[in-house]
């Protein structure tokens, strides 16, 4: 990966990342949700997914996070946002994951470089969103 790859998967998922490594995990690791939601164990199932609501994207990054068992207020905001999209991120909490972040392909409001982010558990996405690469200034629902 290069250097400016790095350097925008950091800034992208900086809101999120931050709020995941502030808390350590205090949940059971092994505790499985009780229902499972949106499959995303292949590169074609996630990519598929927001292919399902009309995204185009390319894979830039993705690594291990740790969802913590406390949210803080930012954290709450994007847990509101699975709530309104019927993903399951707060069964999750405390649990491993893996962020995947994306390039959107065919959207960019005044020219802005749109990134998409996918929090996969146990094969499943519990977490998404589309945002500006700006940091954040805009952000929509994957759905």
């Amino acid at each position: 990966m290069n250097r400016k790859n790095i350097i925008t998967f950091v800034s992208a998922a900086a809101f999120v990342t931050a709020a995941v490594l502030l808390f350590p995990e205090r949940a059971d690791p092994h505790r499985v949700p009780e229902s499972a939601h949106v499959a995303a164990a292949s590169v074609s199932d996630r990519i598929d997914y927001f292919a399902s609501h009309g995204w185009e994207v390319e894979e830039i990054a993705g690594r291990s996070v740790t969802i913590p068992t406390d949210f803080s207020q930012v954290y709450e905001e994007y847990a509101a946002l699975q709530d309104k999209q019927g993903l399951p991120l707060r069964e999750y909490a405390g649990r491993n994951a893996e962020l995947y972040v994306y390039e959107v392909k065919n959207y960019s409001p005044e020219s802005r470089k749109m990134l998409a982010e996918l929090l996969v558990c146990d094969d499943t996405a519990i977490a998404s969103m589309v945002y500006s690469e700006d940091g954040g200034s805009l952000r929509l629902a994957v759905s």
